[in-house]
Parts: structure tokens; sequence; C-alpha cells
């Protein structure tokens, strides 16, 4: 068995980014053969990566990038804050948003067939976490902006007809801080509605008085409800004495619709308590 020398150690981590021990074992197992240590890691990433496929990755980075006239929009996913902002993650999520503005793909196994699922499980491998791709996107109309706040995290896409890329960011920006939930208020959902009636009717001052009454109260609430949460309605953030829709109208332009993504929306995270997890992993 050939003696494995720091140098080798040191080197193989240099070409993989791997940690020390993994990179010794490998080599050890190989007999001092850099390259063939390599070839050992690669197969053994696969393996790897699938052993950290059930584990919530619920973190991570938005990309949007915009170009003639189009916008691209993916989520990638990390477990943890820290891995995140890792530079190799970065690179990774630019990767994706590269392929999804070339391929206009917007299916993720088929965005991530190839190179980019074997760039996947070599980040996984890199990195220790779970990595996942989610939610790719294409908008395009006949303006479009894209606003994507410093954290990476929180991000938005407007479509417009008429106006410019820049209105269309300013309103981008609105939206990542405001967050309404439709774009005007005939776009609200029934059930939404019917949700906030219930909720209105529940109230105490509602008690104990006549239909009618109750009726004419919603009806005045409901309507505040609508303007609150319909982007056309709320006064725009730059300039509270304006709403966003004549901002857009003053401009020559119409909203026609926007995308809003914050990092780890919709997914479940299961809570563990950090003691039990550290006992289950000694246990093991």
């Amino acid at each position: 068995m050939a003696n494995v020398s720091a140098a080798m150690v040191k080197e193989l981590r240099e070409r993989t980014g791997l940690g020390m021990m993994e990179c010794k074992k490998a080599l050890t197992a190989n007999d001092g053969d850099i390259d063939k240590a390599i070839e050992d890691l690669r197969k053994n990433s696969g393996l790897k990566a699938a052993k950290k496929a059930d584990r919530t990755a619920a973190e991570g980075k938005l990309r949007i990038d915009v170009k003639d006239g189009v916008a691209f929009v993916v989520e990638v996913n990390s477990e943890t804050d820290f891995a995140a902002g890792d530079a190799n993650f970065a690179a990774f999520a630019d990767q994706v948003v590269a392929k999804l503005a070339e391929t206009k793909e917007t299916d993720v196994a088929k965005l991530m067939e190839g190179e980019l699922e074997e760039a996947r499980m070599g980040l996984v491998q890199k990195i220790g976490e779970n990595i996942t791709v989610r939610r790719p996107a294409v908008i395009e109309a006949p303006t479009v902006g894209a606003y994507l706040h410093s954290n990476g995290k929180v991000g938005c896409v407007v479509a417009l007809k008429g106006g410019d890329e820049e209105l269309a960011k300013d309103i981008a920006m609105h939206v990542t801080a405001s967050n309404p939930r439709v774009t005007r208020p005939e776009d609200m959902p029934e059930e939404e509605l019917e949700k906030e009636k219930e909720i209105i009717k529940a109230q105490p001052d509602m008690e104990g008085k006549p239909e009618e009454i109750v009726e004419k109260m919603m009806g005045g609430r409901i309507k505040k409800f609508l303007k609150e949460n319909s982007l056309v309605e709320q006064p725009f953030v730059k300039d509270p004495d304006v709403t966003v829709g004549k901002l857009a109208k003053d401009a020559g332009a119409e909203i026609i619709s926007f995308v809003r993504l914050e990092v780890g929306e919709g997914i479940e995270v299961e809570k563990v308590d950090f003691a039990d997890e550290v006992a289950a992993q000694l246990k093991g």
C-alpha cells in the first residue's frame, strides 16, 4: 500500500474541494493514485447525493435574469443559509439560471438533465447539504422588469403593456416590499373573499348586530381588504400619494401581471429537537 503524503491529500483537496479525511481515505483505497481517487469520489458522490436527497432544503437564493424583454426566474435551495452564501453555491445558481435562459425549459427534471445534474451532485458532495432546484419560470411580455432584494431571498418580475423596463423594475420593487395578493381587486379568488368574510363575521364588534348592519359593515371591510391586497390600488412605496395603478397609467402603461417569489415559501420544514438529533447521531 502506497504511503499517502500530506502533499497528495492537499492536491486532491484542491482538485475536489472535499474534506481532508475523505480525500485521505480515497487516496489510501486507491494506493495513492489521485486520478483513481477522483474517479472513486465521483462514483460515490452520486450515492452521497442520494442519501442527502430526503433532507429538507428550505434556505437558498433566487436568481433572476432579464434578456431581450424576457425574464427568467429560478429558486435554488440548500439546507442552511450558511451554505447558500458559499461561492460554489452561487456559481451553481448562476449555471441554473443561464441554462434556463438558454433553453426556456421550466420542467425541473428536464432543465437539470446532464451536466447541470452532475454539477448539483458535485455540490452536494462538496458542501455536505442537499441542494434542490424549483419553480423555474419564464415571463414574456411587451415590457418586463425585475427586482431582487440584496439578500437574494425575495424578488419579483412585473409584466407590462407599454412603459419601459425601469418602470417595471420600480413596480417589481414595490411588489417585493408590499406583497400584494393579486394585480386587481377583481382578480381575488372567490375562496379568499369567502374566507375573509368569515373572519370579519367572527369579529367581536359584529356580535348581536342586525343582519343588514352586518352586511353594510362587511361591504366596507371587504372593500378595504381588496384595496390593501391589490397591486393597482396600493400606494406606491416611493410616492404614497399615488397608487401603483395610477403610476403605470401616467406612464402610458398597463400592468399585466407579476410573479413574486420568496425563498422557502411553501416548503414544509420539520422541526427537530437539537438534543434529540445529536443523540440520534451518536447512537448511529
